[in-house]
């Protein structure tokens, strides 16, 4: 295969000369090679980061299930391509094949298509991790329906501003679901948001809880019974190269949610190559990634990646925890799984626990260890790599994010010489560099600055959802010609980046992106808040926490200020969802700030850290006198 199995070092070090010389000849080749086309592009790439427009493959002819599904029939149509293992460990796993997902992908298309649903239509799926949602992902697309797919642990209201943001016509959900002992409520939720969305026509409902749920009339209706009298074939809409294929909403520094849009060929191409080299996939291997497919994540490398290589995958519908911290361990035991991905959080939540729940499985068929969403911190990978791996399985410590689609930079295992906390190499095609505060590129090696990418790469975000002036004022204005990742990072003597952080108020909570903004805004709606200031400070589990800094209308006030905690973050939980609640609240008289009015965030992060030996310049501070009152007060 040209180019696309990269087996040593050398190897990696002349395909990504090629890649960064010849960018169009090199992804001209991968594409040609690989995938099924309707018909060939007319031009590779066009592109220009002023404006800013990107356009791969123009021209091409395809449509991605056909790439994902039906050109694995012939040689793999009885493999499985989804194996899902329920959150009950007693439940029986589900081996759904090549065919058998050809079959249920078609028959959840027609039910779409009978819903009124065609090409270009946005289609809101709000499910937990069960067959239904990768398959409802692949429906949309078999249809040319756009699908946006809401993590179910988003509130009504974060669930509605998504669904009107992107005029959703229809919404996919299921009576409830499974996380470890409890059950969630998710169609109280949907009936919830859908008081605010007067696009939504239709709801469909699959059963998953057997709950007792209420039908709105003429709106809700049962997925099953549609199933079963849809028919098994459903041609492919056949996709131009640059249409939609999906929208997923990610925080914002400022603002609401940005609505990140990816297209078809591009992101396919892309998603395929990184999915092959960065897990050394093999045939037969099963991969297994516990991300949830609510983010880009799950997205990449559960559903598209895996099945445009014929993979077998797998979904796990539960947590880490349930029935006890060595469920990983069992399900990797139990189905051979040969490449596990999964968040730093989860590692250093299970390097809390006894041994003996590692040791009481066997794991000998992993072969690769990866880690996505925030850098794994050292003492985390040692223990990953220790008693995991056994110091036998790389661990691939990947950068990526939502905008960029796919893995931008990280180790290919059993290639690239690995290092604690660092993201290594860039992979094919990826041109990054490191910015200094007066926009001029630091060259060398041992530097530190702000990451920003040269070059486009196929799967890049095209747009932010109904406001490209967004996409380009977020992504494209910091750095003339070049896209801004918002992450710090730095490189080091061979040339290896390590990702340093956030560099905007974007906080990375359990490897979730979380913006302080709209927390912000949701306290604000408090009756007893004045002004709040939320920042992230770090924290052994979560990676960084959140810590709020909150101004009271009225300063004497006798409210008891553990009630008034509890009320803020039900707030922030009806608001966004218990993902971005606060570890930590303090009340004060007051934000330090500049003539200008901006909260000066760099000292509340201290203050937060505990780092207060050297708060840096406060001359420009209006009021300095409320940084010591912080300080005298802060929580420990």
């Amino acid at each position: 295969m040209s180019n696309y199995h990269i087996k040593h070092l050398e190897e990696y070090y002349k395909v990504y000369r090629k890649s960064v010389r010849e960018p169009e000849i090199f992804w001209e080749e991968i594409a040609e090679e690989h995938f099924s086309w309707h018909k060939k592009w007319d031009k590779v790439l066009e592109w220009d980061f002023t404006k800013p427009e990107i356009k791969w493959f123009q021209g091409a002819k395809l449509n991605i299930t056909e790439n994902c599904i039906d050109r694995h029939l012939r040689t793999k149509g009885d493999k499985t391509a989804i194996l899902f293992e329920p959150n009950d460990p007693n439940e029986k796993a589900e081996h759904i094949s090549y065919k058998q997902l050809y079959e249920r992908v078609n028959q959840f298309a027609n039910v779409l298509k009978d819903q009124g649903i065609k090409k270009g239509d946005r289609v809101c799926i709000y499910l937990p991790m069960i067959p239904e949602l990768a398959i409802a992902l692949l429906a949309c697309a078999r249809i040319g329906a756009i699908h946006s797919v809401v993590f179910a642990g988003f509130s009504a209201t974060a669930l509605s501003t998504r669904i009107n943001d992107s005029d959703c016509r229809i919404v996919i959900t299921s009576d409830g679901s499974y996380r470890g002992a409890k059950t969630i409520d998710l169609k109280g939720i949907v009936d919830d948001a859908l008081v605010d969305c007067p696009g939504v026509k239709t709801c469909l409902v699959a059963k998953r809880i057997h709950s007792k749920i209420t039908m709105k009339e003429g709106r809700d209706k049962w997925l099953q019974p549609l199933l079963d009298n849809a028919s098994k074939n459903c041609e492919p809409e056949i996709m131009d190269a640059e249409d939609p294929l999906f929208i997923l909403y990610t925080s914002g520094s400022t603002g609401k949610p940005k609505g990140m849009v990816h297209t078809t060929a591009g992101y396919m191409v892309y998603t395929a190559y990184t999915f092959k080299n960065v897990f050394n996939y093999k045939d037969n291997d099963v991969y297994w990634c516990t991300a949830d497919i609510g983010w880009i994540t799950g997205h990449s490398y559960i559903v598209y990646g895996p099945l445009a290589n014929g993979a077998t995958t797998v979904m796990f519908e539960g947590v880490p925890s349930y029935p006890d911290f060595g469920r990983f361990w069992a399900i990797i035991n139990k189905h051979n799984v040969n490449q596990f991905y999964t968040a730093p959080t989860a590692i250093r939540a299970l390097a809390k626990q006894s041994l003996d729940l590692v040791n009481q499985h066997d794991l000998s068929s992993l072969k690769v260890l990866g880690s996505v969403g925030e850098p794994i911190n050292e003492e985390a990978w040692h223990w990953y790599n220790d008693n995991i791996g056994q110091k036998k399985s790389p661990i691939i410590d990947s950068w990526w994010q939502t905008e960029t689609g796919g893995i931008m930079i990280s180790p290919l295992p059993y290639v690239t010489p690995t290092i604690p906390t660092y993201a290594t190499l860039p992979l094919p095609g990826i041109q990054p560099c490191l910015m200094n505060e007066d926009a001029l590129e630091i060259k060398g090696n041992q530097v530190e600055g702000r990451l920003c990418i040269k070059y486009p790469w196929p799967s890049i975000a095209r747009t932010i959802w109904g406001n490209h002036k967004r996409y380009k004022d977020t992504y494209f204005s910091a750095y003339d010609k070049m896209y801004f990742t918002g992450d710090g990072a730095l490189r080091d003597a061979v040339g290896y980046y390590r990702i340093t952080g956030r560099v905007d108020d974007v906080v990375i909570v359990s490897g979730h992106n979380l913006g302080t903004a709209p927390i912000e805004d949701a306290i604000n709606e408090h009756p007893a808040v004045a002004e709040s200031a939320i920042v992230g400070f770090p924290h052994d589990i979560k990676g960084n926490a959140l810590y709020g800094y909150v101004i009271l209308k009225d300063v004497g006030t006798d409210r008891n200020h553990d009630n008034l905690r509890k009320e803020i973050n039900q707030i922030i939980t009806e608001h966004i969802g218990p993902i971005a609640k606060l570890d930590k609240i303090q009340f004060t008289s007051g934000l330090p700030k500049t003539r200008s009015g901006k909260i000066m965030r760099r000292i509340l992060r201290k203050i937060a850290r505990n780092d207060t030996k050297d708060l840096g310049d406060t001359s420009t501070l209006l009021n300095p006198e409320v940084v010591q009152e912080i300080m005298d007060n802060a929580l420990r």
